[in-house]
């Protein structure tokens, strides 16, 4: 078994390691441990991560880069709750947040200040803090050739399909299907593809 499962299998090993990386009124990893970085970062050909980038990127889930993606500058990527997997040739743009569990596939764009996490905290008991009561993860899924406008927000567990565009500001609270636009909050979709026609058409 490796040192990394061994950890995540053992409560008080996981939370001593937690103690030993993570500052504990910052909520990111210490100083000391950001030195090592570039070890547990996988980076594809020519991609570019820009220096104001917050990464709170952690051992315990992995972090990929795929050739030629960016992520530009502002922009914060958080593995501590899930794996981050984007893929080739994709944008990640200024200002986005990304909180893991998330896969993003190739020829992705996410314009400015776009929010996708994959993490919910957990408020159901009303007599314990919210923040007492721990989170939860589901997987968002961007698939190939997504384009998300400005100041969009992706909710846990939501996949959105093939040669999507999301409008700019929108809340995206339940799947969208390939070949459509979404908008608005929350996101439906207003047109769609006709693979038949050829054409744009709006949905009804």
């Amino acid at each position: 078994m490796s040192l990394i499962a061994t950890i995540k299998s053992n409560d008080r090993l996981k939370k001593f390691f937690w103690r030993l990386c993570i500052h504990s009124t910052k909520d990111r990893p210490r100083q000391w441990f950001r030195l090592l970085l570039p070890i547990f970062i996988k980076r594809g050909k020519k991609s570019v991560i820009y220096r104001s980038v917050r990464k709170d990127i952690f051992p315990s889930h992995q972090f990929t880069l795929g050739n030629y993606s960016i992520v530009e500058d502002f922009a914060t990527i958080a593995n501590a709750m899930g794996d981050i997997h984007i893929g080739n040739r994709s944008r990640i743009g200024l200002g986005n947040t990304i909180i893991g569990p998330v896969n993003i596939g190739n020829n992705v764009n996410l314009a400015q200040n776009v929010v996708v996490s994959g993490l919910n905290h957990n408020y159901s008991d009303v007599n314990r803090t919210i923040k007492a009561q721990g989170v939860n993860t589901s997987l968002i899924v961007i698939r190939d050739d997504v384009w998300i406008g400005a100041n969009s927000v992706v909710l846990a567990g939501v996949t959105i399909g093939k040669h999507v565009v999301v409008g700019a500001g929108s809340v995206v609270t339940r799947d969208i299907p390939d070949y459509s636009i979404a908008l608005g909050n929350p996101a439906r979709v207003i047109k769609v593809y006709d693979l038949d026609r050829k054409e744009w058409v709006k949905a009804y």
